[in-house]
């Protein structure tokens, strides 16, 4: 399990979706929870979404919507499905920047 990563996610409340891990890599083993955030295919048009297609691995074109992000168990996380490029990450984090106001 590491940064960067998207899962399957099984979660009893909320079934099971992909979720892209945000955690830094170095906490992921001391934690419990990890921060991720869930893809949807509900495209929106926001400057806090992120789309991520079939040729970059994932079952289903989609998206990530950094406004919703979610602490999950390392537990619920069931199957790895791809790794995100660095250039990815990158419009992830931009996107996150947007999503949280931090400079």
């Amino acid at each position: 399990m590491n940064r960067g990563e998207v899962w399957w996610v099984e979660d009893p409340d909320a079934g099971r979706r992909p979720h892209l891990i945000l955690t830094r890599q170095s906490a992921i083993p001391r934690l419990h929870s990890v921060l991720s955030v869930p893809a949807t295919r509900t495209v929106r048009g926001i400057p806090t979404e992120v789309a991520l297609s079939r040729q970059e691995g994932m079952p289903e074109d989609c998206v990530l919507t950094l406004d919703n992000l979610t602490l999950i168990p390392r537990s619920f996380f069931v199957e790895r499905i791809c790794r995100l490029r660095a250039g990815r990450m990158r419009d992830v984090c931009a996107a996150l920047f947007v999503a949280t106001g931090c400079a």
